[in-house]
């Protein structure tokens, strides 16, 4: 335990140390302890400011759009035959095994082309978005599948003998119960997708850069301390969600999130 706890807490010490200098390599004392590298990539810099609001709503629309299927989904694939269930377990696993480049270049190859109606997605927001989808399908569906295969078989069952047709019992026997699954699979895919670099490195345009864009983008530019003010902020913003899921928690039905 101890040894984890300083494998955790002795990078967090040096990001927020750096974070609070004026430059890379300068000592951290009361002299030098500064605040103006957090004004500076939360204030003044557009494209930091930018950045988090993008990979904000991408990260949500990326956990929103899975939990919502996630149900009917899981369920489709029990009723598929074994061979094809498999395969399609297979396709749906593949883009999260892959490198983020590799799916990166396969996006842009695919959606590089304009389609019927939607035009060119390349150098657009969506294209990210489609992106995280692919990549992230797994981690939301996972632990609803894991659900439903726990629940009884005797639910669906009676409710089938008492007249209620499937989207009837699947809206108010199967999606509550496996509403805390389809949850933190959502949570799952929103920290993914929030720090995410491999595959909007390739994919961001002007205007649609992400977090992880941001951050390597600092670093490389040997602007250290902004980009350690970028890295401590991104935990932060995730432990608030997580509270504010935790303070809503209260006032939903219980077991609807999958926070204690």
């Amino acid at each position: 335990m101890l040894a984890l706890s300083v494998a955790l807490l002795l990078p967090a010490a040096a990001l927020i140390a750096t974070s609070l200098v004026p430059a890379y390599g300068v000592a951290l004392s009361t002299a030098t302890v500064t605040l103006d590298n957090y004004a500076e990539v939360l204030l003044r810099q557009a494209s930091t400011v930018r950045a988090f609001i993008n990979s904000s709503y991408l990260s949500l629309l990326a956990a929103a759009i899975p939990a919502l299927l996630a149900v009917p989904l899981a369920l489709a694939l029990t009723r598929l035959p074994r061979t094809f269930a498999r395969l399609s377990h297979g396709m749906l696993e593949l883009p999260y095994a892959l490198p983020g480049l590799v799916l990166a270049i396969a996006c842009i190859l695919l959606f590089l082309r304009p389609l019927p109606l939607l035009g060119s997605l390349y150098a657009t927001p969506r294209i990210i978005l489609i992106a995280y989808l692919m990549r992230f399908a797994a981690l939301a569906l996972k632990p609803v599948e894991a659900a439903l295969g726990q629940l009884p078989a005797d639910l669906t069952e009676a409710a089938a003998a008492s007249g209620a047709g499937a989207v009837r019992r699947l809206l108010t026997i199967t999606a509550p119960l496996a509403a805390p699954a389809a949850a933190a699979g959502a949570l799952l895919v929103f920290m993914s997708a929030f720090n995410e670099l491999t595959v909007s490195a390739l994919l961001w345009s002007s205007r649609n850069e992400t977090i992880g864009v941001i951050l390597f983008s600092l670093e490389e530019s040997g602007l250290s301390p902004q980009a350690a003010a970028v890295a401590v902020i991104t935990p932060v913003v995730i432990i608030v969600l997580l509270a504010l899921l935790d303070r809503l928690a209260s006032r939903l039905p219980a077991g609807v999130l999958p926070l204690p």
